[in-house]
């Protein structure tokens, strides 16, 4: 059986807050005893950790780009691992928006939402900073009634 399972998550995350949530990540993928498909948008931070988590537990990839113009909105010093990941991916799904918003950002979570059964999520429980963040996703994900599963350690700060 084939788990498909969408991320979402903050970016800009201090590193030991990353290594620890890359940790989680790893050992959750590992622990599920089915084959994973990964969807992401493949930014930096939960994104990319979640998905080079699912490439290198044996998972396939598949990858969701909000805008034509999102790997220009995301840091230069990230768009080598971005290309990597989008090079990796089994299939890439491409939004119709062209400028990477907030909107853009939503609609395509939304869209890994449709494709998904449950959600992962690398949230610090707070609510969004701007439209399309982590609680927005957590938040159409639960409307949705899907699982979600919260990985957060115990006194992190973003």
């Amino acid at each position: 059986m084939t788990l498909r399972i969408a991320i979402t998550g903050h970016r800009g995350l201090p590193t030991a807050v990353e290594q620890q949530i890359d940790r989680e990540l790893r050992d959750a993928l590992g622990g599920l005893g089915e084959q994973v498909v990964g969807l992401s948008c493949i930014a930096d931070g939960a994104d990319s950790l979640f998905a080079r988590a699912v490439l290198d537990t044996g998972g396939e990839l598949e990858v969701v780009v909000p805008a034509a113009e999102y790997r220009e909105g995301l840091p230069a010093e990230h768009w080598p691992l971005y290309d990597s990941l989008y090079a990796a991916a089994a299939r890439v799904h491409e939004m119709a928006f062209v400028e990477s918003t907030g909107a853009s950002h939503q609609a395509a979570s939304e869209r890994m939402l449709e494709m998904a059964e449950e959600v992962w999520a690398v949230w610090d429980g707070l609510p969004a900073r701007g439209y399309g963040g982590t609680a927005d996703v957590v938040a159409a994900a639960r409307e949705r009634g899907m699982p979600v599963r919260v990985f957060w350690p115990d006194g992190a700060t973003r």
